[in-house]
């Protein structure tokens, strides 16, 4: 604790944590605090009216009516976790050691950004009937009944969470046409050799796939491109990406990356301000493993970064340790499972494990012949012995590595 935190803390007071955001980096955060032996306050601060849910089902179970809900099997109360719904943090003041909210300010000790991300959306499309983000519980729930009256949908944004909502879709028998401005889907995320035998899946799907194709504008009813193409729409999803949610630290101290709004934490989650933690969505770190600094929007890191919190909060800076996770994540579209682990930025050689033209195959990603990265496409196994040997920095023998039928265990060095 810094010595500003010691002298305004009594000596007969119990120390505070105050948590940002009732998402799942806020959530496992207060649990992890308490899984590390944490005896004081802990309060968790949501801006949803709803219990603190988790984010996948949402684009799958829930969406199409298998679920009603993801509530979190937390016990607030068992913990002694302070849970305040419906109350959206304003600002964050370390002068006074206090986070704002509509309800009045909430002094803390420690405070923990957790304010994951929000979607972006198309400039004149807020707020018209019939467009919809796919953020929230509330959002899965407007698109239940869209879902199952199977209406013409038009989908903007060829990313992961693009592919999973057409997926939803056509499961519902909906008819769905997907619009992506770049050359492929999942420009952002993967190279074009791999992206490109993505492309097939739409059409194998039932559901028409547009790459190339930039939108002027939406209206109720329609979606019109660059090119002027109209496309009928009884519902627009729009999923083209998500950025921090950090506009309110304006004014706080805490350094916020120029490039994309992330809080700008350090090694052990801290921020530039002292006894400021940040984690999840709305937090970058810097990777000593590959160089450079990482903003991963996906739900493995939300789940492994509070645990770094809690223990640096928990044990004392002292004592802290470090984050520098293998990232992870998975998605299922188009009857497949799909599976990432590392960061292929600055990779210098990608290997192809069977035929990306069939069901199952991989790819990895090697450095100097290190394994840096690895996409697995049905191939369970082939991801969970390449993380551990992303882990621990393994070099393999290439040509075994190439051979599918190898475990890719079997080819390290």
């Amino acid at each position: 604790m810094s010595e500003q935190s010691k002298s305004s803390q009594a000596p007969d007071r119990t120390p505070r944590v105050v948590i940002a955001g009732a998402g799942i980096a806020g959530v496992q955060t207060a649990v992890a605090l308490r899984e590390q032996g944490w005896r004081g306050a802990i309060t968790l601060l949501g801006d949803e009216p709803h219990r603190p849910y988790d984010r996948p089902p949402l684009s799958k179970a829930v969406l199409l009516g298998k679920a009603d809900g993801s509530a979190f099997d937390v016990d607030f109360a068992a913990l002694g976790i302070d849970l305040h719904l419906s109350r959206p943090v304003r600002a964050l003041r370390p002068d006074a050691h206090e986070v704002d909210t509509a309800e009045g300010p909430v002094p803390y000790d420690y405070a923990v950004i957790a304010t994951g991300a929000e979607p972006i959306t198309l400039p004149g499309s807020e707020g018209l009937p019939g467009v919809h983000l796919l953020r929230t519980l509330d959002d899965a729930e407007r698109l239940r009944p869209v879902l199952a009256a199977q209406h013409r949908i038009v989908v903007v944004g060829a990313g992961w969470i693009g592919a999973e909502f057409a997926t939803a879709a056509r499961e519902a028998g909906c008819e769905v046409t997907v619009v992506e401005a770049a050359d492929r889907p999942l420009a952002g995320a993967l190279p074009a050799e791999i992206a490109v035998y993505m492309t097939d899946w739409y059409a194998d799907a039932g559901a028409e796939l547009r790459t190339g194709a930039r939108v002027a504008s939406v209206a109720p009813g329609e979606v019109t491109l660059e090119d002027g193409t109209v496309l009928p729409a009884d519902a627009v999803v729009i999923g083209i990406g998500a950025r921090p949610t950090t506009a309110w630290l304006a004014g706080s101290g805490v350094a916020l990356s120029p490039a994309d709004g992330s809080v700008l934490a350090d090694e052990q989650l801290r921020t530039s301000v002292p006894d400021v933690y940040a984690v999840g969505d709305c937090a970058s770190f810097p990777s000593a493993r590959y160089g450079t600094r990482l903003l991963v929007h996906h739900w493995d890191n939300a789940l492994q970064g509070p645990r770094t919190v809690a223990e640096n909060i928990a044990r004392g800076e002292a004592q802290g340790v470090v984050y520098d996770p293998v990232p992870y994540f998975w998605s299922e579209q188009f009857g497949r499972f799909v599976q990432y682990a590392g960061h292929h930025g600055d990779a210098d050689e990608l290997v192809w494990r069977g035929d990306p033209a069939g069901a199952a195959w991989s790819v990895i990603w090697l450095r100097g012949g290190r394994l840096v990265a690895l996409l697995a496409v049905g191939r369970p196994r082939d991801l969970a012995q390449g993380r551990k040997l992303i882990e621990r920095g393994a070099v393999l023998d290439r040509a075994r590595a190439a051979d599918a039928s190898v475990p890719l265990k079997s080819a390290e060095r």
